[in-house]
């Protein structure tokens, strides 16, 4: 009996998996996950504190293994007295390649950060609005038909200044603010 529930299981499980192989890839993804961002906004040095969130994204269909894609992101924490609330959106490329259950991407995306008005140090007056650009990458590894577990990360770059006192707000850099970043991520890919 056990001897023929083996080849059994085998016949049974071959079609399937001759089938998975010859499937067009997949046309949308959504993405949605936990990030990490090395540091705050105001992350002087000596005063470096890092920062959680969530990450989510809609990747369109591939043209040559090149998708269009659009990813939103958030932070939050606290540092020098300050709370930081930041939320990203861009937009730009990803180039992907498959090798067997595993694909391995690369991406440059570009947009707007939209932060709190008193991230400054010790809750100062500071710019609610940045330009910002990610290059970075990572892969997906398949774990069932539609969806795959994802783990990337990459170099943010953010412009942000602090404003000067009334009545003309002037936005001005102080020696130290941080503009480029480490950001990792880590979620489950939906592809449909």
């Amino acid at each position: 009996m056990r001897s023929c529930l083996f080849p059994l299981i085998f016949l049974i499980c071959l079609p399937a998996n001759s089938r998975a192989q010859s499937e067009a890839p997949a046309r949308f993804q959504i993405y949605g996950g936990y990030t990490y961002l090395s540091n705050t906004f105001n992350g002087f040095p000596g005063a470096r504190q890092s920062l959680n969130g969530w990450d989510a994204s809609l990747a369109f269909p591939a043209w040559h293994s090149l998708r269009f894609k659009v990813d939103v992101y958030g932070y939050s924490g606290t540092n020098l007295n300050a709370p930081q609330h930041a939320l990203f959106v861009l937009a730009g490329g990803q180039y992907s390649h498959t090798i067997k259950k595993v694909t391995v991407f690369a991406e440059g995306l570009m947009g707007d950060a939209a932060l709190n008005r008193d991230w400054g140090p010790q809750g100062s007056k500071s710019g609610t609005a940045a330009f910002a650009t990610l290059l970075g990458g990572g892969l997906d590894i398949a774990i069932a038909r539609h969806f795959a577990y994802r783990a990337d990360g990459g170099f943010q770059y953010a412009y942000t200044s602090l404003i000067g006192p009334g009545p003309q707000f002037a936005p001005y850099r102080v020696p130290g603010l941080p503009t480029y970043f480490g950001r990792i991520s880590t979620g489950l890919v939906w592809q449909f």
